[in-house]
């Protein structure tokens, strides 16, 4: 009996202490909860942004295909349009099955240009003799060029040029590259057609460059 008597000391937190502990949980709630709904709403405006370009790139190689694909003639000129232009062109597809890849090959680099498709950054034009270098964003979302880094020596990358003609090109070289190094934009390809993939590692710092010669 004394024993329970002797608790009548213990203190009690207060109802004030309660309420305040109650507010603290609220806001770090709300907090949170804020937070959360920002970053999904980030999160879903760069899926849709991302889903608008792959729109925008889609449109321009399903041009491409028709345009080859209805027409008798094989007069087409590829030029590199000027930059001051404000509508790309495209000079060539490229397709890679092994990774599903499929897109349009703009006629020269920007930074616009490149969230809409790979883009022709040196060399001759699609399937003429050289090395014809095509930059490509390394995107998370395996867009573009996010699934180089799955290619291995002896796959095949095809190029489709502005004359209906077709080209072949078997990997014999993937590496990594330093991002002052240019030495993958060399044109000594004793008279053969190549071609040179080139994406950036961002998390690195260096870039991915696939080659590949006519098989």
């Amino acid at each position: 009996m004394n024993q329970i008597l002797g608790n009548e000391n213990i203190n009690y937190p207060s109802s004030a202490t309660s309420f305040s502990s109650i507010k603290k949980f609220k806001l770090i709630f709300w907090i949170s909860f804020s937070f959360i709904i920002i970053c999904l709403i980030f999160y879903f405006f760069i899926q849709y942004n991302a889903w608008k370009q792959e729109k925008v790139s889609e449109s321009f190689s399903n041009h491409f295909t028709l345009r080859n694909l209805y027409t008798n003639t094989n007069n087409y000129i590829a030029q590199r349009t000027s930059v001051d232009e404000k509508e790309p062109f495209v000079i060539g597809l490229l397709k890679i099955d092994k990774i599903d890849l499929m897109y349009p090959i703009l006629s020269h680099t920007s930074e616009e240009l490149l969230k809409i498709s790979p883009c022709y950054l040196s060399g001759p034009m699609p399937n003429e003799i050289g090395n014809l270098c095509i930059a490509g964003h390394n995107y998370a979302n395996k867009t573009h060029f996010g699934k180089l880094s799955s290619l291995t020596e002896g796959d095949i990358i095809q190029i489709y040029d502005l004359n209906s003609n077709i080209f072949n090109y078997q990997i014999y070289q993937i590496k990594e590259v330093m991002a002052n190094d240019t030495s993958c934009l060399n044109q000594n390809t004793n008279s053969k057609r190549e071609v040179t993939l080139i994406t950036c590692n961002t998390i690195k710092g260096t870039r991915l460059v696939v080659k590949a010669k006519e098989s």
